[in-house]
């Protein structure tokens, strides 16, 4: 039997991308900009996914959002480490804050690199971090650290209960990168989704509207970052109109 997204938790919502175009385009139309850090991420990707071996715990997309409310309270977290780099307390992350940033998390990167993780977050272009581009910025820096090589080694973030938000989170991506090269496509996103248990295969049309949320661009293609970005828009960490989940 056929279940649709909204079967199990009507109540849950997905956010309205409706408010969100604008943005999505601006952020998505220089994404050549970024190819270096976005070929960084889809390796950082791969190879997660040949350590994980095929072991996933979400089998459909419905899975995937009976999490919501773990994502939404573990990400609400980052508000504490937002407020801390904030060091002006103006609502944003600029250059220089994400720079102290990078630093006290010990995360070695060239300008160039800085600047486009900048960049690649600041969705509205506004030449600051905000809360929601912030999420997405710091789960990006996470992937991106390498694993302490101390005898003693502590959690990268210096919160165990974040990274295992993250870590939940990329493994949400990697169920529905079904190829393992790193980014998502709608082909093999729908294999993932309707191989992994018979019983819970989500409809085409359900695969087809998410992706298209996903792919702002519309390149057929779609990475961690841009997963990000849909997600944090779908658990609702701010004030904007919410909708219920449907299969329209």
């Amino acid at each position: 039997m056929k279940q649709s997204v909204g079967t199990f938790h009507p109540r849950v919502v997905l956010k309205s991308f409706s408010g969100r175009v604008g943005v999505m385009l601006f952020r998505c139309g220089s994404s050549k900009k970024y190819k270096k850090l976005d070929a960084k991420l889809e390796r950082k990707m791969m190879e997660v996914k040949r350590h994980t071996s095929g072991r996933n715990n979400f089998r459909s997309f419905d899975s995937i959002i009976m999490r919501f409310p773990q994502f939404r309270e573990g990400l609400k977290n980052i508000r504490g480490v937002f407020a801390q780099y904030d060091e002006d307390s103006n609502g944003i992350i600029d250059h220089e804050e994400l720079k102290k940033c990078l630093q006290k998390l010990q995360l070695h990167l060239s300008e160039e690199e800085v600047e486009d993780l900048f960049c690649s977050c600041d969705a509205d272009g506004s030449q600051g971090i905000q809360f929601n581009e912030f999420i997405v910025l710091l789960c990006l820096i996470y992937l991106l650290m390498e694993p302490s090589t101390s005898p003693h080694p502590t959690s990268k973030m210096a919160s165990p209960q974040l990274e295992a938000t993250f870590d939940t989170i990329v493994e949400a991506f990697l169920f529905l990168d079904n190829n393992g090269d790193g980014k998502l496509n709608k082909k093999d996103m729908a294999k993932a989704l309707n191989a992994a248990s018979p019983c819970e295969r989500s409809s085409a049309h359900i695969t087809s509207t998410r992706f298209k949320e996903m792919d702002g661009n519309r390149s057929g293609k779609v990475g961690i970052r841009d997963f990000l970005f849909a997600l944090t828009d779908w658990v609702g960490l701010d004030g904007d109109e919410e909708i219920p989940i449907s299969g329209s």
